[in-house]
């Protein structure tokens, strides 16, 4: 899906002229006969409903038909009313309405669904690619915004919003944008942070509604739907859903390089209780590594690609799912993010119901083998969002920490790493110091709804530049996880409810009870991929090792190409200091693509 959004005006017109000229775009017109939606979509990715003046379009995966979307649109008057459609249709997708003329457009809290706007040969054009935008308009990447793509493990909010393409402005996920006639704007809140007041069954019951709606936003779509059966319970959960709204159904699973992880173990068992299914165990032989072609161009320029190390995996996955028919596939991706107990969940639990966290604390801490002292002074710890961000652009520089030490503030800290120039450093730190000067709120006074949102946002927008790679094979990737109303439900259930650590995703476990067999829910364990990781990058090292000779990263002045081929060829004895280096190679492959793209066509359609 590709697509851009113009105002009901000649500017929009002539803007439309420009796109479509010679070229087999699609297009939705607005009420007047303009063209207002040009782009390329799926059949099955778009829902229309008018009514006189009023047009309303969904593009993407939405659990309605076109005659329900018209019985919301029909008591919707004014494009104020409009909430009502994210907040009542399941699914993930971009809305898009215009009203005689006047627009309202969003994307997803997730991130999955993005919108950009700017200004192009006198019109307001918004768009699901920034880098589209700014071909229109004739700019390009702003140098001066690259150092935030080299922190690791991502630019904090709100500086991850910032968008790298000149004159290009990212709308906010939980906001929308208003465009009236006279090409003016107007940026609305519309979604706001539930209060996490809602008991584990009650909870889970919400949670239960919103998965089986996501799985059936895409099963109910014509085409077969395939999902992956990892082992684990998220995507195990999925394929159980999946098995009781069709037939024919594939479930994947690719075979792991370490023979120690059990993943295998348990996708047999739960593969076992889908008899009806065709179970598709992908092996290692044949199936690219982690890291091939790390640094090749890739047609979708938006900015750098945080699942590059499996770029071609997924490539190689999509194209055996083509093969087989499969028009969707679904992924566990975002079940980590919403439901493992992380520390953020002690420091917020302890605020809200102390003496119901208290007898958790022992077993969480010896859990994470933390040190009393510090669990006490990590627990205490009370520094606002900004604080945590003017420190961070001070310790920028400094060594990561253990993986078991708790983060003393609101997430784990930016760090550069040791091989960026020092002008990208501080290019960097200016950065952070003027999103704090800003005064910026985080996306929850509880640092447990904030770290959760934030990671869901980060899955959502991994997820929609992983569905780039794939669609273009034949096949749309999805993660139902990563559903407004998924996670909706999810920050919904009370702290107490989610904290204990004994308990292995207690909140999805409680909404999957009586769905998926008890044996899977109870599963001790989890794999773990590292061997994956390792066997790649010896694999690919010498390619990588040949690149470093010639980085555009270098020739920004930002990364010193002969530290950073040093620490490829480096050991690293733990597997967490490899997320700087994969950071470092997703920036650098991004560089190149936005060089191979100068000359590449706007719109998929175009191609």
């Amino acid at each position: 899906m590709d697509f851009l959004v113009l105002p009901d005006s000649a500017a929009g017109a002539h803007v439309a002229g420009l796109v479509v000229k010679g070229v087999a775009a699609q297009v939705v017109r607005h009420p007047s006969g303009r063209p207002w939606i040009v782009g390329s979509w799926r059949e099955d990715e778009i829902v229309v409903a008018t009514c006189g003046s009023r047009v309303v379009v969904l593009l993407g995966h939405a659990l309605t038909t076109e005659t329900r979307l018209q019985s919301i649109v029909d008591s919707c008057g004014a494009l104020s009313e409009l909430s009502v459609i994210p907040a009542r249709v399941p699914g993930s997708f971009h809305m898009l309405a215009s009203y005689a003329g006047h627009i309202r457009a969003q994307g997803t809290v997730s991130s999955a669904c993005q919108l950009f706007h700017g200004r192009v040969h006198g019109a307001t054009v918004l768009a699901d690619r920034p880098q589209a935008l700014a071909a229109l308009a004739g700019t390009g990447v702003d140098d001066a915004l690259v150092p935030m793509h080299l922190l690791s493990p991502a630019p904090p909010p709100p500086l991850e919003e910032r968008c790298v393409w000149t004159g290009v402005v990212r709308v906010p996920d939980d906001s929308h944008i208003s465009v009236q006639p006279d090409g003016s704007t107007r940026i609305t809140r519309w979604w706001s942070m539930p209060d996490a007041v809602v008991p584990l069954e009650e909870g889970a019951a919400w949670v239960r509604e919103a998965l089986i709606d996501a799985v059936a936003a895409r099963a109910d779509k014509p085409g077969k739907t395939s999902s992956d059966l990892s082992g684990g319970m998220d995507s195990t959960s999925l394929s159980f859903l999946l098995a009781a709204r069709t037939t024919g159904q594939i479930t994947t699973r690719a075979e792991a390089a370490d023979p120690a992880n059990d993943d295998a173990v348990w996708a047999q068992r739960a593969a076992a209780d889908l008899p009806d299914a065709e179970h598709v165990v992908i092996p290692r032989e044949g199936v690219p590594e982690n890291f091939a072609g790390a640094l090749d161009p890739v047609p979708d320029a938006e900015g750098p690609f945080a699942w590059l190390r499996t770029r071609a995996v997924l490539e190689h996955h999509a194209r055996l799912l083509a093969d087989m028919g499969v028009s969707r596939h679904l992924t566990g991706h975002g079940g980590d993010e919403l439901f493992y107990v992380m520390p953020a969940h002690d420091h917020s639990a302890v605020r809200v119901a102390p003496l119901t966290y208290l007898k958790h604390l022992r077993a969480n801490r010896n859990l994470r083998r933390w040190s009393l002292p510090r669990t006490l002074r990590f627990l205490a710890d009370n520094g606002s969002y900004q604080s945590w961000l003017t420190r961070s652009a001070a310790t920028l520089s400094a060594p990561l920490g253990h993986s078991s030490d708790p983060s003393m503030g609101w997430g784990d800290p930016p760090r550069l790493p040791p091989w960026v120039t020092p002008r990208a450093e501080e290019a960097a730190r200016a950065l952070l110091l003027d999103a704090a000067r800003r005064s910026p709120e985080p996306l929850s006074p509880l640092r447990a709804q904030h770290s959760t949102l934030e990671m869901a946002r980060a899955c959502g927008a991994g997820l929609r530049r992983a569905n780039r790679v794939t669609a273009p094979l034949g096949v749309s990737w999805h993660a139902p996880f990563a559903d407004d109303h998924v996670i909706g439900a999810a920050l919904s259930v009370r702290l107490p409810d989610r904290v204990d650590a004994n308990r292995y995703k207690p909140v999805l476990a409680a909404a999957m009870r009586g769905l998926v067999p008890e044996h899977v829910l109870g599963r001790p364990t989890k794999g773990e991929f590292s061997a994956d990781v390792y066997a790649g990058l010896r694999r690919h090292k010498g390619e990588l090792l040949d690149q470093c000779a010639d980085l555009e990263l270098a020739r920004l002045g930002l990364v010193d190409a002969e530290a950073f081929r040093a620490v490829l060829l480096a050991p690293h004895p733990a597997a967490r200091t490899l997320i700087p280096v994969i950071t470092t190679l997703a920036c650098e492959s991004w560089l190149r693509s936005v060089a191979a793209a100068r000359t590449a066509p706007l719109l998929e359609g175009q191609r």
